[in-house]
């Protein structure tokens, strides 16, 4: 069993390291985002879009460490702004195929989300309901 609780620790440090990381590479790629739109003087949808993702890539850090869990629906949102971001980055001249896949992708990311969410509510209050 011992070795067991080795292998946990390690993996746990590991992983609490790694967020570390991540925390850091993000928030130095918020400033390097930052300082090219004020030496560009323009902002842009994409760099709007951009600083979100890592908004919530920091978010998601930040709830590992409060709750000790990161919420699925986190990076599925990341991954919705991401495909717009990169529906936007192609301009008019997408394929029209690859348009319908990308925008197929963000509807299906939506639902599934959606979906989560709809039951995480109905489990809290199945759970609420059985308590009283």
């Amino acid at each position: 069993m011992k070795n067991w609780a080795d292998w946990y620790r390690i993996i746990t440090f590991a992983e609490k390291t790694l967020l570390v990381i991540i925390a850091f590479l993000t928030a130095y790629a918020v400033l390097v985002e930052i300082v090219l739109i004020l030496t560009e003087r323009a902002v842009k949808l994409t760099d709007l879009l951009l600083l979100f993702i890592y908004a919530e890539v920091l978010g998601m850090v930040a709830a590992f460490y409060k709750f000790r869990k990161i919420p699925i629906t986190v990076p599925i949102f990341i991954a919705i702004t991401a495909l717009c971001r990169l529906i936007i980055l192609q301009g008019k001249g997408i394929n029209t195929i690859d348009l319908l896949y990308e925008s197929g992708a963000v509807l299906l990311l939506a639902i599934s989300a959606l979906v989560i969410r709809w039951n995480l509510i109905n489990l809290v209050n199945a759970k609420e309901s059985d308590d009283t």
